[in-house]
Parts: structure tokens; C-alpha cells; sequence
């Protein structure tokens, strides 16, 4: 299995606002962050994945730091626009992320949440037309809004580059979508594959998230109960193939034709990752999988997702 099926992600890199503390309930050490990129650089990992809002700003200036020098790494970042339209802040916003990451151009660019769409996609064209941005991509978005954009950028000679969405096997519903994506050349992307390791075989309802986190809001010790039955069923898996549990889910989507973007935080975390990406899931053990999540009656939604 080829590693540019995965995009690293880095939501827990950075500080402050929306940063590692706030949403993951842990400072990262950033001396270790390092030594985790050169690890999943050194292994072949080479698309890497962040947004102005993880930590505003702080992550992106931090991975900048990282990516300097190296001319094969893949970068994808997000503009995440008002609920109102300002003309000109999708500009503002591409601009302020490519000099936190020390690059001239971005191979792909996101409008995070469908806000005042259209016209946000309009803003990018001109950058997309240049070659300052390579690819669009849009996230959190439905089947309409994604033909909608797609159709929007023929019309400029230009074609929706990649679609972003959560998709886990506790948020499931997302197969028509990727379908579509993958029968129209859009790359599908799926993040929070892990559940931010609610999904990772590392936690469970005694040994739970940090207390004052978002993700113990998202995912509180009444869901482990619920999901220790799928949680059995991962490990098993993974011991068929001698990989760590937490691989399976990520495999999971990969079986249903997405991209997952999974976050890495710690050099054990690329190692485990690259040890899997020579296994493929069969489809039995995907439906067996599907079936077990299905009975927890679990769908999660980000408060940030507008379904």
C-alpha cells in the first residue's frame, strides 16, 4: 500500500486557542514533535497536513519551521472563512499561511467550512489560475455543495481538486459522497478517522481522556461502554496482522476509498503507521467492523460540522 494514501495531520501541534491543550488536553513537547516529523518524513511520509486555526497560526509558523529545505513534502492548509463574507479575507488568509510556513505557494488550499461558498471559491480562482494555489479543496461539506464548486470552477476551466469530510466508523454516512469523488477525479479526505483516539485501542471508560479537553466533551466514558465491543474486534484484527489496533480504522477507510488524514504526535505513532501500510482489510472484516460500530447507535458531529 503506497504512503501518499495518507496525509499527516497536525490539529494537536499547535498552542493556545484551539491548540493541543485546549482540544486534546495535553501541552506537546515540541522537542518531540520534531524528532516525530523526521521519523514519518525519514519513513516516506511526505503530505502534511494543518490550518490557520490549529492554534492560530502557531502551528503552521511551527511546521513551516520543519518543511524548510525539504522540496518533496506535499502541504495542505485552510482558510476557515466568517459566517459573514469579507471580499478579500480568503486572500488575507492564504497569505498570512504562507508566510507562517515559509512557502509561495500551497499544493493544497481549503475553505474549511462552506460559509458564503461561492464566493469564497470566485476569490480563489485568480490564485488557482497563477499556480499559487494548486489544488482547491473544500471541507465539511454535502453532495450539493461539492457539485455546485465543481461546476463553479469549470466554468473557469479549473476542477474541484479535493474534498475534506469527517468519516470514521462511528460517522459512517459518507459513501455516496466518496463515490462521487472518486468517480470525478476529486481526492476524498477523511479526517477524524481515529476519533481523536477514541478509535486508537489506547483508551477506554477507565483509562479516559484528559478531563479538561474537548474530546472528553465529544466522547465522555458512557460512549467507551458502548464501543468496547468494536474496540474487541480492532484488536483482534490487528492481531492477525501484527500491527497495532490503532491502525485498523485507518485501514478501515482506506478499504472504502478515502484518504485518511491521521495525526501523529509521537515517533511510535509513524512507526506504527508505516507498519501497516502493506495490509489490506478484507471485505468481511470491513463489514464486520461497519456492523459492530452500527450497534453502538454512536454518530459523532463536531460542533463545527453544519450536519
Amino acid at each position: 500500500m503506497q504512503k501518499d494514501k495518507i496525509l499527516i495531520g497536525t490539529w494537536a501541534w499547535g498552542d493556545g486557542v484551539n491548540g493541543s491543550s485546549m482540544i486534546f488536553g495535553k501541552k506537546q513537547d515540541k522537542n518531540v514533535l520534531t524528532k516525530t516529523f523526521e521519523k514519518a518524513y525519514n519513513l516516506g511520509f511526505k503530505s502534511w497536513d494543518t490550518a490557520a486555526v490549529y492554534g492560530m497560526g502557531s502551528c503552521e509558523t511551527f511546521l513551516g519551521s520543519l518543511i524548510k529545505g525539504k522540496e518533496d513534502i506535499f502541504i495542505s492548509t485552510k482558510f476557515f472563512p466568517d459566517k459573514k463574507y469579507t471580499s478579500g479575507s480568503l486572500v488575507k488568509s492564504f497569505t498570512e499561511s504562507t508566510e507562517r510556513l515559509g512557502i509561495s505557494s500551497v499544493d493544497l488550499f481549503w475553505i474549511h467550512v462552506p460559509n458564503n461558498l461561492e464566493k469564497n471559491i470566485d476569490e480563489a480562482v485568480p490564485l488557482l489560475k497563477d499556480g499559487r494555489i494548486k489544488l482547491l479543496g473544500i471541507s465539511n461539506v454535502s453532495l450539493e455543495h461539492i457539485k455546485m464548486a465543481d461546476e463553479r470552477l469549470k466554468k473557469n476551466g479549473l476542477s474541484l481538486g479535493a474534498v475534506q469530510n469527517h468519516f470514521s466508523l462511528l460517522r459512517n454516512d459518507q459513501q455516496k459522497i466518496i463515490d462521487f469523488c472518486n468517480e470525478n477525479k476529486i481526492i476524498y479526505y477523511a479526517y477524524m478517522v481515529l476519533e481523536q483516539g477514541a478509535l486508537s485501542g489506547r483508551y477506554s471508560a477507565k483509562n479516559h481522556f484528559p478531563l479538561f479537553s474537548m474530546r472528553n466533551l465529544a466522547f465522555p466514558k458512557r460512549k467507551f461502554k458502548r464501543i468496547a465491543g468494536l474496540l474487541s474486534s480492532m484488536k483482534e484484527m490487528a492481531a492477525k496482522y501484527n500491527i497495532d489496533p490503532s491502525q485498523i480504522p485507518i485501514l478501515w477507510a482506506i478499504g472504502k476509498g478515502a484518504v485518511p488524514i491521521v495525526g501523529l504526535t509521537k515517533e511510535t505513532h509513524a512507526q506504527k503507521l508505516a507498519e501497516a501500510m502493506d495490509v489490506e482489510l478484507n471485505s468481511e472484516e470491513i463489514k464486520e467492523l461497519e456492523n459492530l460500530a452500527k450497534e453502538t447507535g454512536i454518530r459523532q458531529k463536531g460542533s463545527w460540522e453544519p450536519q
